[in-house]
């Protein structure tokens, strides 16, 4: 993981789970869950993965499998196709039984899925097929010889779920499964895209649990910092006090050239700090306030099968540093939680300059240090969502990356001006209806610690759109395997999606 590519970007709206029972039917019911590997959008570090993934712990492989796609639904005229990775677990696939297909994200399908989490406990009970397909332009799914903006314009959600059309009808048919029911499955952005494929293609998907999915796209999203604010404050009232001292005198020494030596110890840089432009004092300061950022969007989310580090370092352990007047003045103890993050991910030194991460985002090649999914997400949020996790407003801790800084980064790495930002993220609400969708039976979990939950559905449409806020989790809680030291509420939330589930079943 590169060292400036370890902040979170947004709303790995990437990374997904529950206990089904059909009862008895009259015909063949295949059930396809669509999963989102919840992969999460504030990391910038994506992890890569083989071509094969093995589990040590039983010694099974599961293979890749490829799909043809068309690179453009929309264009009957563009015949250009392209393989489209995906893989097939069928342990425990019984003749008759559900379908599960779990919808990858933006970065790549970590096959770890078809082996681990919530959903093959359903599936075991169900004797479901699962599936996993993987999001175009992210893991090894290239419809492109490169990333260029101009091939970029071929990923969109839009797209997206074209494939997912696609793939539903052309498994169905392949595998016997033409009048079958499926249910679309999904966290964080695949979450989304759950919800969305029950609303664009309501023939071909009959539900969808759309966990911790941000439906309303937005270009500012302060939003997402005054619940880092308030979850922090969970633990200690004192902490985000504290945390907002730290921050508010590290801006206020970064006005004073004479400080950048000192600072540049204290947080371990890898080069001496220089500050040229507003970008660069942004992207510093963004960089240091990310680490308080990932730690509450996965606070105690049981990811460690992902092969995720650092789940052990939590909003606890944050306030704890935050607190111990051993390690000195609040600014000291907020150097001492960045050395602490920097330990966790064996990483050296901290590279936090714009124009590192500048280089590598403009980097347009599949071997490129961001092809793992960082100059993909970003043009989506540039093209579709916003996103954007600002200070802009008074009632959170950080400061000193506004509004303005992420926009500019549309401008200068896709030549999206802010005009245009705008009118896209107004075009993905009126495509999809925002907070306001209108379709029926989707489910929408979501963990009241998760600052994504701001964008979500956290209150019943109606009910065939009920919402599940579940108090004390974080992002995609529920589709992570149970453990004994689950929250009770977290525990009964699986049950009631699982119960939701049963009933849309027997429509």
């Amino acid at each position: 993981m590169g060292n400036h590519m370890l902040r979170v970007i947004l709303s790995s709206p990437y990374r997904f789970n529950m206990a089904l029972h059909i009862g008895t039917m009259s015909k063949v019911i295949a059930i396809l869950l669509i999963f989102a590997v919840c992969e999460g959008h504030r990391l910038r570090g994506f992890g890569s993965f083989t071509t094969r993934w093995q589990d040590t712990r039983n010694e099974t492989v599961v293979e890749d499998k490829w799909f043809i796609q068309k690179l453009d639904h929309f264009n009957g005229a563009d015949s250009r196709t392209w393989k489209q990775r995906y893989f097939v677990q069928e342990q425990f696939y019984r003749d008759g039984g559900p379908v599960f297909l779990m919808i990858g994200g933006e970065g790549p399908a970590n096959p770890a899925w078809m082996e681990n989490g919530t959903w093959l406990l359903y599936a075991k009970q169900m004797g479901a097929l699962c599936l996993m397909l993987e999001h175009r332009f992210y893991g090894q799914s290239h419809p492109t010889v490169d990333l260029s903006t101009e091939n970029l314009a071929f990923l969109s959600s839009r797209q997206a779920l074209a494939d997912l059309a696609h793939f539903r009808t052309a498994m169905g048919t392949a595998r016997g499964l033409t009048k079958s029911l499926w249910v679309a499955f999904g966290g964080s952005y695949p979450g989304s895209l759950a919800a969305w494929f029950r609303l664009k293609y309501p023939h071909l998907v009959h539900a969808s649990v759309a966990t911790s999915a941000p439906v309303h796209a937005t270009v500012n999203f302060p939003e997402y910092l005054e619940v880092v604010w308030r979850s922090l404050a969970s633990e200690d009232p004192e902490c985000p006090l504290l945390v907002k001292k730290a921050s508010d005198t590290l801006m206020e020494r970064l006005k004073d050239p004479k400080t950048h030596d000192a600072i540049t110890k204290d947080f371990n840089l890898c080069s001496a700090l220089r500050l040229l432009t507003e970008m660069d004092t942004a992207y510093f300061l963004e960089t240091l306030a990310g680490s308080f950022m990932d730690v509450v969007q996965y606070n105690q989310d049981n990811r460690q099968f992902e092969g995720v580090v650092g789940t052990n370092i939590t909003i606890k352990v944050l306030c704890s540093v935050m607190a111990d007047p051993s390690l000195g003045d609040p600014y000291s103890r907020y150097a001492s939680v960045a050395r602490l993050m920097m330990d966790t991910f064996s990483i050296k030194c901290l590279d936090a300059t714009y124009s590192s991460y500048q280089r590598d985002m403009r980097n347009t090649s599949w071997d490129g240090p961001a092809a793992g999914g960082g100059r993909q997400w970003v043009y989506q949020t540039c093209t579709e969502f916003g996103f954007y996790q600002s200070t802009d407003s008074p009632n959170q801790p950080f400061g000193g990356f506004p509004l303005t800084y992420h926009v500019e980064q549309c401008a200068q790495f896709y030549n999206v001006s802010a005009e245009t930002l705008a009118q896209a993220v107004a075009q993905t609400n009126e495509c999809y209806g925002g907070y306001n969708i209108r379709t029926s039976r989707i489910v929408f979990p979501n963990g009241a610690i998760d600052p994504w939950h701001a964008l979500g559905v956290t209150q019943d449409i109606s009910p065939e759109l009920p919402a599940i806020l579940i108090q004390g989790t974080a992002h995609c809680a529920n589709m992570y395997p149970a453990r004994c030291q689950d929250l009770p509420q977290l525990a009964q939330a699986r049950d009631h999606i699982g119960v939701l589930l049963q009933h849309w079943l027997k429509q």
